[in-house]
Order: C-alpha cells, then structure tokens, then sequence
C-alpha cells in the first residue's frame, strides 16, 4: 500500500520491499527496482526510484494518466517479487562470495542453478547468457551457511590435494635415486674376486667348472 499520497505538486506512491524479497542485499534492491523499470512504459523509467527498501514512483501532477498506468504495473510486479529469480550480482552480494567462488560452485553442483537468462548490453548488440537462481534456494543456503562450509570443503580438498603432490614428489625423487644407484652398481665388478688380475681369463679356461 502507498505510505504518501499525490499533492498539489507531484503524484507519488511508495512499495515497499519486504525483507524476503531484498534477502538484507542493497544491491538485490537495486535489481529489483532495475527489473520493475524493465516493465513499466519507456518515459516511466526516470520516474521510479529507491530509497532503502522503498520504491517510489514520482510524476507531476499532470501526468496523472501515465502515472496511474505505472502504478497498476508497479503494482501487479510487486505480488510476486519475491520469486524474481537472483541475478549473479545479487547472490554473490546475499551470500557474501566471490565470482571464482561462484563458478566454482556452480561447475560442481553444490550451487544449484534455475535456468539461464540472455540480455542485451546497455548501447550494445552484443548479448550476455548468465546463470540465475531460485531465491528459495538462496534463502535457505544463506540460513544454514552454506558458503562458510564450502569454503571449508574447499580448504580441506586442497589441502589433501597438496599432501598428495608432495608425496608423489618424494616418490617421484626416491625412483630416480634408485635408478641411478643401480645404474652406479651395474657398472662396477659384482664381487671382490672380479678385482683380481686375469680373473677373465681363469674363468674363461674353466678352471672354477
């Protein structure tokens, strides 16, 4: 419901973001203002803004019929904001993770994703796919610290993977130590008796048979 009315001067109608739908993120806030433009005719645009929690819709007094028809969409949008799917942005300011820490997760599944989204690029032709979420989904990884756990699987993992490289190392150096220690052996004479002057020509005349 509107918290100001119109007056003399301006026509103004104030929504309200409810904590579920923000998830406690400013820039949740922002998307969802920046998805409520998106829908609201083109001249409207500059006319909805935010402040806080609060989105406000402001015209002058004689735009009474645009204004109007703003509100009615505004509205309608505002019953199901909090099923607008996360954006990357948003869920990486919600749940406090970094963009490598993002695909990381996305790749192998712990971060589910709930389909693709394409746009277009401000001024640009150029298009952009990204990953989007259900905010379901993020409410509960955000209840139960998710991310504080992964990132404790992930220091775990790399740790295991670091004590493996240093083992397969010392593997890798013995090996070789022992090829060359053989090699070493293989050139010297097999026993002390083989040191003995004409020891190849006793043997040979069968003098040992």
């Amino acid at each position: 419901m509107p918290k100001h009315e119109k007056n003399d001067v301006e026509l103004i109608r104030t929504w309200t973001l409810s904590p579920a739908a923000t998830m406690g993120s400013s820039v949740r806030a922002k998307g969802i203002l920046q998805e409520l433009q998106s829908r609201v005719p083109a001249a409207s645009k500059k006319s909805l803004a935010l402040d806080g929690s609060d989105i406000i819709l402001a015209m002058s007094a004689s735009e009474k019929a645009v204004f109007n028809a703003a509100a009615a969409v505004v509205s309608r949008a505002m019953e199901d904001v909090e099923t607008l799917p996360v954006i990357p942005r948003e869920i990486q300011d919600i749940l406090t993770m970094k963009v490598g820490e993002r695909h990381r997760w996305l790749a192998d599944g712990r971060l589910p994703s709930a389909g693709t989204r394409t746009v277009r690029l401000n001024g640009r032709a150029r298009r952009i796919t990204f990953h989007v979420f259900d905010p379901k989904v993020v409410e509960d990884l955000l209840d139960r610290g998710a991310v504080d756990e992964w990132r404790e699987q992930d220091a775990e993992a790399k740790a295991e993977k670091r004590r493996k490289a240093v083992y397969k190392a010392k593997l890798t150096r013995s090996l070789k130590k022992a090829a060359k220690t053989e090699k070493v052996n293989k050139g010297k004479p097999d026993d002390a008796a083989s040191q003995l002057r004409g020891w190849e020509e006793f043997d040979v005349d069968g003098l040992l048979r």
